[in-house]
């Protein structure tokens, strides 16, 4: 539940930033000049490629680790090499780059393959948890462990509903590097809205059932897939199950961490940085954000990371989306997004109205972030008023950034006469 309700919540800004892309067929970093100023847009530029970064090193760590448990199957000497994981997360890595040097042509063809190989693992993955779980009804009934300790529901939801809509907060920003591409409006929307809550939530539901299965079988609750398969046994299983994984993790990475921070770097430097340059970029950020350590704990994983970032990433999406909808009604000269001397020129590039306001909307989100991450897993166990805001971070600074973006901007030429 908690899930689809925040991924539908996540699904509206990620509608309305999409609707520029569509109608001007421009990129976020783009986007971003409108509000930010053509020099101002690398600031929500580069936070929105630094999250990226830190995914694609997540999310090749999962690969490695799974490439790890396939040599483990196929060769059982693997298992006395030192440092595998490490190796098998080189190896990874190197794969990714090798797709990256083909450019969007290379993502088109992965994606094309990798889709149905996914539905076809997430159905299989169902199918054996409600037989050796004992049917759908046990594993429903033993989902129930799956919450531990004595913690209330509603103590854990702001947490795990802000985390939810953080998962997807970056893609709700940069999507216009996917609408530009879009034949209408009609298809860009009905696309995200069927595709988004309905998959997320039906995968959310299969690794609930396969988490429960875990606890009849094993006794104890294994929510890292790469750790499951191992558990499993069984040749071909484990050699099927990793490779659904490592695909899982090589379509995320290029479609989502790859093409953002690649347009992004290059907007930094459009001359020199090509979109290839900067995919080349976030794979070396990606390892320096040392990944094994944002994976090692599932806690901290939501209370530092997801939630971290998701306060950067409501603060800019509420700039945009006042700017956009409210402030210029959907109007932008086109012509000008791209001059160094025009409508979206401010103050020397940089419009500082937008920057007070990301600054003002983060400020009381601050507090409980230093307070997260000084605590072992990220849980703040005695949480007063700034954890409280702090786990509702997106929320937080998306409201206040739209309010505090129209206040500044009052009395400003928002909706120019001239389109293109």
């Amino acid at each position: 539940v908690t899930i689809l309700l925040g991924n539908t919540i996540v699904l509206v800004p990620m509608v309305l930033n999409a609707h520029a892309g569509t109608k001007y067929g421009i990129s976020f970093p783009v986007l971003c000049r409108a509000s930010f100023g053509v020099r101002g847009a690398n600031l929500p530029a580069i936070l929105r490629a630094i999250v990226a970064c830190g995914w694609f090193g997540i999310q090749t760590w999962i690969g490695g680790l799974a490439l790890d448990a396939l040599f483990r199957a196929a060769w059982p000497g693997w298992a006395g090499v030192a440092g595998g994981p490490a190796i098998t997360f080189t190896i990874f890595w190197l794969i990714q780059v090798a797709v990256i040097l083909k450019g969007t042509e290379g993502i088109k063809v992965l994606e094309s393959w990798s889709a149905p190989l996914l539905l076809l693992g997430g159905a299989i993955l169902l199918l054996w948890a409600i037989r050796a779980g004992g049917g759908l009804g046990r594993l429903l009934a033993e989902s129930d462990r799956l919450r531990g300790g004595t913690t209330s529901f509603w103590a854990l939801f702001p947490a795990a509903l802000t985390a939810s809509v953080g998962y997807w907060a970056t893609l709700s920003l940069n999507i216009p590097d996917f609408t530009r591409y879009a034949k209408s409006q009609r298809s860009q929307m009905l696309g995200q809205a069927l595709g988004l809550p309905t998959t997320m939530t039906a995968f959310a539901f299969i690794g609930v059932a396969v988490t429960s299965a875990t606890i009849v079988l094993f006794g104890e609750a294994i929510w890292d897939p790469v750790v499951l398969i191992g558990k499993i046994g069984g040749t071909g299983t484990i050699v099927f199950a990793a490779l659904v994984i490592l695909a899982a993790q090589l379509t995320t990475n290029m479609a989502a961490n790859v093409v953002s921070p690649s347009n992004d770097f290059s907007n930094l430097s459009p001359k020199r940085i090509s979109y290839v340059a900067g995919g080349l970029i976030t794979a070396v950020l990606g390892v320096l954000m040392m990944p094994w350590k944002l994976y090692s704990d599932a806690a901290a994983y939501i209370f530092t990371w997801l939630l971290g970032y998701s306060s950067l990433m409501g603060a800019l999406g509420g700039i945009l989306i006042a700017d956009y909808w409210v402030l210029r009604r959907q109007r932008l000269i086109l012509a000008d997004l791209y001059r160094e001397q025009g409508a979206y020129t401010y103050d020397h590039g940089v419009n500082w109205r937008a920057v007070a306001a990301f600054v003002i909307a983060i400020l009381p989100v601050v507090p409980g972030f230093i307070r997260a991450v000084s605590r072992p897993g990220g849980a703040v166990a005695d949480p007063g008023l700034f954890d409280r805001l702090y786990a509702y971070a997106w929320f937080v600074t998306f409201g206040l950034s739209f309010l505090v973006y129209l206040a500044l901007m009052r009395g400003r030429s928002g909706a120019p006469d001239q389109t293109a």
